[in-house]
């Protein structure tokens, strides 16, 4: 069965939610950021990480989604058939990794974002984080206005890949989720689903 590296917080918490959505069997494995044991099947040391049993690795949170999606039609989280519902997933993928989850870094790790080591231009890269992750939310809010989903088809690898980037806001943002109604609203839902409470659970258990 698949085996999937994670660490709690990051955005591997997607692809175990998209797992446990799947219900086939896999293995999910915490391990630490540039371990010993993450280091033996992902050189760049970063999560998720998901191995086959033939030993054949992926990388990359959107990627392993999309992979986990077609392999398993059954569970019916691809967001919908055809070739404009495949290219509409690949796009708010595209979204998340690109856009949401750039946007934090300034917030989690500003001493990449400035030479100058005074607190006064550390909290100058966390203010213009927040704000670059306060635009990208007010577009999936915008978006979801008499939405359930983000993806027409439905529930979908892509809500599982917006969950810990809305769960990081709520945690880095001033005022969380508050001005995002319809963002609170998706992450209140996939919060509730059993299967994400299950992860979470593991996760913070593990």
């Amino acid at each position: 069965m698949p085996t999937l590296y994670y660490a709690t917080g990051a955005c591997s918490l997607a692809p175990h939610i998209a797992l446990e959505w799947i219900g086939a069997p896999y293995d999910a494995v915490k391990v630490r950021y540039g371990s010993d044991e993450l280091l033996a099947v992902n050189p760049a040391g970063a999560v998720p990480t998901l191995r086959e049993d033939d030993g054949w690795l992926l990388t990359q949170a959107g990627a392993i989604l999309d992979y986990l999606a077609h392999k398993h039609p059954e569970a019916g989280l691809a967001g919908g058939d055809g070739l404009r519902a495949r290219a509409d997933a690949h796009r708010w993928s595209a979204f998340f990794t690109s856009d949401v989850h750039a946007a934090f870094w300034p917030i989690f790790m500003p001493d990449r974002y400035t030479t100058d080591r005074s607190e006064t231009a550390r909290r100058a890269v966390v203010e213009a984080g927040h704000r670059l992750v306060a635009k990208q939310f007010a577009t999936l809010d915008r978006h979801l206005q008499g939405r359930q989903h983000i993806l027409d088809g439905g529930r979908s690898v892509i809500d599982a890949y917006a969950f810990p980037m809305m769960r990081w806001a709520i945690k880095v943002l001033p005022g969380g989720l508050e001005s995002y109604p319809n963002v609170q609203a998706l992450h209140d839902r996939v919060a509730a689903d059993p299967g994400v409470r299950k992860v979470l659970a593991q996760e913070a258990g593990g």
